[in-house]
């Protein structure tokens, strides 16, 4: 019985000046699986997640996603992943609306495509009442929403999604884990980071 994984990595090794961050880490996650990472902060959760999606390089080892190898072709497994970075990348002087078709257009969908995909996510991510408000004056939770559109815009098959509930309110949480259900049984890969159980 062959099993469809989304991410395959393999004996990954991660070292920065006197630390090694990740010691050859191995697993395989299931497609439309949904898959926490859970440690302290500083237990390697982010640079995990930034070798997964071909952001960083790993100083050796390897990952597959979708069957692509992340470290020959980074720009192909970009397309297929949606990166929810714990820092967010927010364009706080443009509207929410500009933000996720700067987000659709950096993945290469142009004119009506990018229109109905902005469209979709909004409606989806529970952002169209806010699509002419500034970034830079939303909540926390709003934010994350803006931050989460913009990683699904595209329509990857995996999300990576680094602290995703951190610093948000418990209605802010609840609503965020109903949207997670949501895009896993669209039969999305997530897998998110916390430090919180």
């Amino acid at each position: 019985l062959m099993l469809d994984f989304a991410v395959s990595v393999r004996n990954v090794v991660v070292e920065y000046p006197g630390l090694r961050a990740l010691d050859r880490v191995s697993f395989d996650l299931p497609a439309g699986s949904v898959t926490a990472l859970v440690g302290p902060n500083g237990a390697g959760k982010s640079t995990l997640m930034r070798c997964m999606v071909a952001l960083d390089r790993p100083f050796s080892g390897s990952i597959e996603v979708e069957g692509v190898d992340a470290l020959l072709h980074p720009r192909e497994v970009h397309k297929k992943v949606g990166f929810l970075s714990d820092t967010k990348g927010l364009y706080d002087d443009l509207s929410v609306r500009r933000c996720l078709k700067y987000a659709a257009a950096a993945h290469g969908l142009r004119g009506q495509e990018l229109d109905n995909r902005v469209a979709w996510v909004a409606s989806e991510v529970g952002l169209l009442h806010l699509l002419e408000r500034r970034a830079g004056t939303l909540s926390r939770g709003e934010r994350q929403r803006v931050g989460l559109a913009q990683a699904l815009v595209h329509e990857p098959n995996l999300l990576v999604l680094d602290e995703p509930a951190s610093g948000l309110d418990p209605a802010a949480r609840h609503d965020l884990s109903e949207l997670l259900k949501r895009l896993r049984n669209m039969g999305k890969t997530i897998v998110v980071s916390s430090h919180i159980l």
